[in-house]
């Protein structure tokens, strides 16, 4: 197949201009979003002595429940908890006060919490990856972003289709850095498509859905859509409390009722993972338990139950769902790799850190391609380009690190003061490196700030091990994996960032001095 020149030269600008529009928000979604896929370890690698702690069960569930319901009147309107399992070894309530704002419950602690115990390091990575750590907006610039990123990807397709095959392994050592970044870029842009395709739509799925119910709702819903949403996001119905009261229900009653449900639709492998109860201790009271299965793409199913009696009033599992809940299983399964094995982990892993890459090598070639090498003073834009690429991608990954360590520290130190002292860490230093960046000549930022990074994710298994005590080699002796595998991939990505900071002295030292990159 091919184009005209004409048309190659418009879908370059295109794919040009939108990958740098939204390049650095994709770097932050995507290394963020890497790390993501340890969310729910986590908690577990954060607390000490988590890994060895005797887990909860079904009858601490149950006092937790009660004891929530006993104390807090919003909480018998709606509230959530889930089951002790390997993700979640303790339950944890949690509901919306009259002001909107979240309360969270745990075992020894009902009184009702801002934020929920030790997983403000998970919360903030997360946050990271979807809203890029800004408040409110942040979710809407991440679902603009993503339709920036699908023009980015289309764009690029049209531009190598016409030499897809011959240059798709074309890895040309040498001399010429921008052509070995240029085909790094190409192979692992091509190879990876339909995993950012997925992304795209996913993500632009997932952050815009409110914008897309507010366009939807004069057109289809005749402005009814908000009586539309709870049949369309839940499975329990809506149903109006009774005002007669009732018990709270027996979870281990409900809960083998779900599993005997799930059984019967052919969902032999369903496991609960976490509940939604309206109307507690009512005689209307409706119970709606989601679990997960195996050997389905959108994994997240659902039983809704009276809790009095136990009959089912609904279900949303595999194989038996409508097409708007299948359809929001799959997207969420889809973007954040909650289906099949620990293989599609590792997978979606490498896949967001190669993302990361593509859209840093993208900034790296636009820098490149304008470059004056005749004369040693570069241009303004190319110079204030690589020092943000530098202070916002390095600076990025030297904060995450920060975060991490500040997390083991005051975990000892201070654990109440965990979650904002994270943020205060994680956000304070990225400002600090992008300012660092600003100031220095970009090839001094970029091996200060790699060197930065390398030091700073290397403390994290460090430390870890002299806090804790959980070593590498006594995490895997004891088959603690999740603890193992944060810390070896920590030292990992630590000795990646050093040997990109020794590549970059050499390129400053040795390399053509005309470049923004040379000392």
């Amino acid at each position: 197949m091919k184009f005209s020149s004409q048309t190659l030269r418009t879908f370059t600008t295109l794919h040009t201009w939108v990958g740098l529009v939204a390049g650095f928000g994709l770097f932050v979604a995507f290394y963020a979003g890497a790390l993501t896929l340890f969310h729910h370890d986590l908690p577990l690698w954060q607390t000490p002595g988590a890994a060895t702690a005797l887990p909860a069960d079904l009858d601490d569930a149950q006092h937790l429940l009660e004891d929530v319901l006993a104390a807090h009147a919003e909480a018998r309107r709606h509230v959530g908890m889930t089951f002790p399992g390997t993700d979640h070894p303790q339950p944890l309530a949690y509901w919306q006060t009259d002001d909107g704002s979240w309360r969270y419950a745990w075992p020894g602690h009902t009184a009702g919490s801002p934020t929920p115990p030790q997983t403000g390091l998970a919360e903030l990575v997360n946050e990271l990856h979807y809203s890029l750590g800004l408040p409110v907006a942040g979710v809407y610039v991440m679902g603009i972003v993503s339709l920036l990123y699908g023009m980015a990807l289309l764009s690029g397709l049209v531009i190598h289709l016409p030499k897809l095959l011959g240059d798709l392994f074309a890895l040309r050592p040498g001399r010429n850095l921008k052509q070995q970044w240029q085909d790094a870029h190409n192979v692992i842009g091509v190879l990876s498509l339909p995993f950012h395709l997925m992304f795209a739509v996913t993500g632009a799925l997932l952050c815009l859905a409110f914008v897309q119910m507010a366009l939807l709702n004069p057109l289809i819903f005749d402005g009814k859509l908000l009586q539309a949403v709870p049949t369309a996001m839940d499975t329990a119905p809506v149903r109006e409390a009774s005002g007669v009261p009732a018990p709270p229900g027996s979870l281990q009653v409900l809960h083998a009722r779900a599993l005997e449900v799930a059984r019967a639709q052919g969902v032999a492998n369903f496991e609960p993972a976490y509940l939604k109860l309206a109307n507690g201790g009512d005689a209307k009271a409706t119970i709606e338990i989601t679990g997960e299965s195996t050997g389905t793409l959108g994994p997240l199913g659902a039983v809704a139950l009276d809790v009095t009696t136990g009959d089912v009033l609904a279900t949303q599992l595999p194989g038996q769902r409508d097409a708007n809940h299948a359809t929001l299983s799959a997207a969420y399964a889809l973007h954040f790799g909650e289906f099949g094995n620990g293989v599609v982990v590792w997978l979606y892993f490498l896949m967001g850190l190669g993302g990361a890459f593509l859209f840093y090598s993208g900034n790296l070639l636009w820098i490149e391609s304008r470059r004056k090498r005749r004369q040693p003073e570069q241009s303004r834009a190319a110079v204030n380009m690589a020092r943000a690429t530098v202070g916002v991608c390095i600076g990025l990954c030297v904060a995450i690190s920060l975060a991490f360590v500040v997390a083991l520290v005051l975990e000892h130190a201070a654990p109440a003061a965990v979650d904002p002292g994270i943020r205060w860490a994680c956000f304070s230093s990225w400002a600090a490196c992008a300012l660092w960046a600003f100031l220095r000549r970009p090839a001094q930022a970029a091996r200060e700030l790699l060197w930065a990074a390398a030091a700073a994710t290397a403390l994290v298994p460090v430390l870890h091990g002299a806090l804790n005590g959980d070593w590498l080699w006594r995490a895997a002796a004891a088959g603690h994996w999740p603890l193992f595998w944060i810390d070896a991939v920590a030292l990992a990505m630590a000795f990646g960032f050093a040997r990109l900071a020794l590549a970059s002295q050499r390129r400053a030292r040795n390399g053509d001095p005309n470049s923004v990159w040379a000392d």
